[in-house]
């Protein structure tokens, strides 16, 4: 393996918005790929804590008409219903060529603390990030819109002690590149040498 591509694969990683992204659709065996590099994530005791939906094609409508009605429900019962963000909500997956919801579903049969089956998820996300870094790919991991929302669970049957990590986002982008902007890693990091003890 190049060691410096590997390193560069790793530094050119961005968040692609889908209004980035150009018509078309991506092959599913790519998808299956992402999704088989996402199975190589660590997982605490081998519990394998993410699970994935995948949308495509008509099922983008079903999608989007599931998030605008959630946050209708919500948003009318809290006071603060917004048409625009309704209609957003609505209209954002059709422009993904794919959207994969994803979940982290709770052992039952190893007790394991929730922060690590959440850090496990995020792991398998960042491994679909990479994958879609690799073939050239828009990939936005969204946490807004109804994430977080309690009712959201029920539509998408998911379990009560299960958690719903937000939407994948993946299209061919338009040939953008988005420069990388961090901190020095030195203003990140306490190194301590064993003979300083």
């Amino acid at each position: 393996m190049d060691i410096s591509s590997f390193n560069q694969i790793i530094a050119s990683r961005r968040s692609i918005f889908p209004k980035d992204y150009e018509a078309g659709k991506i092959d599913n065996q790519i998808i299956w790929q992402i999704l088989k590099n996402a199975n190589w994530a660590p997982t605490h005791k081998m519990t394998a804590p993410w699970r994935f939906k995948v949308y495509s094609g008509k099922g983008l409508e079903v999608l989007g008409k599931k998030q605008a009605e959630i946050y209708k429900k919500v948003s009318l019962k809290e006071g603060d219903f917004l048409q625009a963000k309704y209609d957003n909500l609505a209209k954002a997956p059709l422009r993904a060529s794919h959207v994969i919801m994803i979940i982290m579903k709770r052992s039952k049969d190893v007790k394991i603390r929730e922060v690590e089956e959440i850090a496990a998820v995020s792991c398998a996300v960042q491994n679909m990030y990479l994958t879609t870094t690799v073939y050239g790919l828009g990939a936005y991991w969204s946490t807004g819109g109804i994430t977080y929302m309690e009712p959201a669970k029920r539509v998408f049957n998911l379990n009560e002690e299960d958690r719903l990590m937000g939407f994948f986002y993946l299209g061919k982008k338009k040939g953008i590149n988005v420069e990388g902007k961090r901190a020095p890693i030195e203003e990140s990091v306490e190194w301590v040498d064993n003979d300083k003890f």
